[in-house]
């Protein structure tokens, strides 16, 4: 099985305007049809890229999701500033619940879960944007050692980690409803922990 490993150089000397056009299309389609309807040929056409470059640069539907998952972990985050870290985690798990609930968002990102289920390139490129989520949220934390408002040695990926895991834990593992209500429990448990140093 052909497949594009997440960061690697890749053949062909495809432009970024081939691969931004070929990513926009598996997210569209992804949001449509979830990983199960993704098809190398419905990418093609929607992209307007041929379909045999499609296949030869990506080659299957599983490469297509590393590669749009690749793209997506340099982009940056959004992140809070609200000045205090309860506020941030607060807010920081919010924008996860909220991301899975908007209409367009949401359903990509679960197909993106369903694809790294399936398939090892996906899920090692799943693996890397989640790194590079928690790499960008780390500044919260840190902002909040800087103010005293968590111990010094706080590991800061940690603590994002152990905010947002109860809605991944709900959504995918149990099948539970999240809400703003849910973020805020999420946030503050993650927080008290920190206080306490179980993060250091």
């Amino acid at each position: 099985m052909s497949t594009i490993t997440p960061g690697a150089a890749r053949p062909g000397g495809r432009t970024a305007q081939t691969r931004r056009a070929v990513r926009e299309a598996t997210l569209a389609e992804l949001a449509e049809k979830g990983f199960e309807g993704l098809t190398v040929e419905a990418v093609a056409e929607r992209s307007g890229v041929h379909k045999t470059t499609v296949y030869r640069r990506w080659g299957t539907p599983a490469a297509l999701a590393a590669d749009a998952l690749d793209l997506a972990s340099g982009e940056p985050w959004p992140l809070p500033d609200t000045g205090g870290i309860e506020g941030d985690l607060r807010a920081l798990v919010g924008l996860v619940v909220s991301g899975f609930a908007d209409p367009g968002a949401g359903p990509v990102s679960r197909a993106f879960v369903s694809a790294a289920v399936r398939s090892p390139a996906t899920a090692q490129a799943l693996h890397a944007f989640f790194a590079a989520r928690h790499e960008q949220s780390a500044v919260i934390v840190r902002r909040a050692i800087a103010r005293g408002e968590l111990p010094e040695g706080t590991d800061p990926a940690e603590t994002v980690r152990t905010a947002v895991a109860p809605i991944y834990y709900r959504l995918f593992i149990t099948g539970e409803p999240v809400d703003a209500g849910t973020a805020v429990k999420a946030a503050d448990a993650a927080l008290a922990a920190a206080r306490a140093g179980v993060f250091t």
